[in-house]
């Protein structure tokens, strides 16, 4: 099984008021906010931007999360450098991670099985 495109993208801030403004403006609106400096933007029907606010010594990271259907299914390809398999989330999903060819992580992220 692959994975079924981009679902969305994490984006750390430094500043969640000024983030979130700044997608606002290129037509994104906030469908969740936690009120402590993270939530969710979306754009239509396109991936979520999910933005967190960091400490100020932190450099802010982004990670873009592909779609899975299904955890229990997915078998990863001997290419495909997995860091840390499936995992329960705080959010609700299972959350795999995995490294491309040039050192990047990339998030793999399913339905939890309720």
């Amino acid at each position: 099984m692959a994975t079924e495109g981009i679902e969305g993208v994490y984006l750390e801030t430094h500043n969640w008021g000024k983030a979130a403004r700044f997608y606002q403006a290129l037509g994104f609106e906030v469908e969740f906010s936690t009120g402590d400096g993270s939530g969710v933007l979306r754009n239509g029907g396109g991936p979520y931007l999910v933005l967190s606010e960091i400490p100020a010594d932190r450099e802010p990271r982004v990670q873009v999360v592909l779609k899975v259907a299904d955890a229990e299914a997915f078998q990863a390809d001997p290419v495909v450098e997995v860091v840390t398999p499936f995992e329960d989330t705080h959010y609700g999903t299972k959350e795999m991670t995995v490294r491309d060819p040039d050192g990047r992580i990339w998030s793999l992220q399913a339905p939890a099985k309720g």
